[in-house]
């Protein structure tokens, strides 16, 4: 049983111990959506697959909404939890356990905040975008996304993030001719001829874009390479995998057609592309939150679930106690002085 009102460093803990890999939240859905039910009788719970959804209907002139995936990556042999000092070990502290306990932990001890609020536990967060639980809550359940300011728990480090980059990925194909290596001069080598492709990544020069203080910075990157069919085989193909991570001041579309530029002449197959989030600073609620943490808002390095409520038109930041250099390696952590720091903004803030 989650004690949700108790200490959300061992709520954290707690949390982390309840292993749930992307697929695999049942067991801490479960154990979310009766501890909500029976430690927090002030708020309308339901559940959605594997994601647990809670609010409060007091009638209050805003509604926030909180909102943290419960899902991990792979355990990598760092279960179950453990504390050294001040840190607290374990797969999923810092993405995203920890924001998930300050703010079950706020649902639970808030009985008459000062907006209504809305919890929104989401399952699949760290896999293929189609399988997100955010994506199925906002086809089945879109009233459950209404809100003046969403607020998502990822790693920060307990400052605000603001926004989020948007991510493109494309395969880049360049063709040869299949033949024998020992006869290498009947053939064309596909390998040989995506030196061309990485020459142009090397060439490039990303920008640096400011939106509203926020400096956010593009990358365009070979991720992966692919060739050959044997070892004494010329390579009649070659794909060379290129992740660009673009400023939200570019669209989807237009992020897609600078690619196009940089590799023209070249096939080029999408594999995946999510547009960013815009800060959202001049919103009056964020603005109330950025005053309620004392901090300067950062650009946010990566894509989060921000993109989504940004496209619902919800002025939405990213807040939480974990640190972002420290997901999804095998050493993960969080300060529980941050988590405790985290916790009091947001009661200030909410309460």
């Amino acid at each position: 049983m989650l004690d949700l009102t108790a200490d959300p460093v061992e709520l954290t803990a707690a949390l982390v111990d309840v292993p749930s890999v992307s697929g695999a939240e049942a067991t801490l859905s479960d154990a979310l959506e009766r501890a909500l039910r029976e430690q927090a009788p002030h708020l309308e719970v339901i559940r959605s697959g594997a994601a647990v959804l809670a609010r409060t209907r007091l009638g209050r002139d805003q509604r926030v909404l909180l909102a943290g995936h419960i899902d991990t990556v792979p355990i990598a042999d760092n279960l179950p939890s453990h504390r050294e000092g001040d840190l607290l070990y374990g797969c999923g502290t810092s993405d995203m356990k920890a924001g998930d306990a300050v703010f079950a932990h706020l649902a639970a001890t808030l009985t008459e905040p000062r907006h209504d609020l809305t919890l929104v536990f989401y399952d699949c967060e760290e896999i293929e975008a189609d399988r997100n639980g955010l994506g199925r809550i906002e086809r089945e359940l879109p009233e459950w996304l209404r809100a003046d300011l969403a607020i998502l728990g990822e790693p920060t480090g307990g400052t605000v993030e603001a926004g989020c980059q948007g991510t493109l990925r494309v395969e880049i194909r360049t063709h040869g001719r299949r033949a024998h290596s020992a006869r290498s001069w009947l053939g064309d080598n596909a390998v040989h001829h995506a030196a061309e492709v990485l020459a142009r990544l090397g060439a490039y020069s990303p920008r640096d874009v400011d939106i509203d203080g926020c400096v956010y910075r593009e990358g365009l990157q070979a991720v992966r390479i692919a060739g050959g069919v044997a070892g004494n085989v010329v390579p009649d193909e070659c794909v060379v995998t290129v992740n660009f991570r673009f400023a939200p001041d570019r669209s989807a579309d237009a992020a897609l057609a600078h690619v196009r530029d940089v590799f023209a002449g070249y096939d080029l197959t999408v594999t995946d592309l999510s547009p960013g989030a815009l800060p959202g600073l001049t919103a009056p609620s964020a603005q109330q939150f950025l005053a309620a943490t004392g901090t300067t808002a950062h650009a946010k390095y990566g894509w989060t679930d921000v993109s989504r409520f940004a496209a619902l038109g919800i002025p939405a930041i990213n807040y939480g106690p974990g640190d972002p250099n420290l997901a999804h390696t095998r050493e993960e952590h969080v300060d529980t002085r941050v988590i405790n720091r985290s916790t009091d903004v947001l009661r200030r803030f909410l309460g």
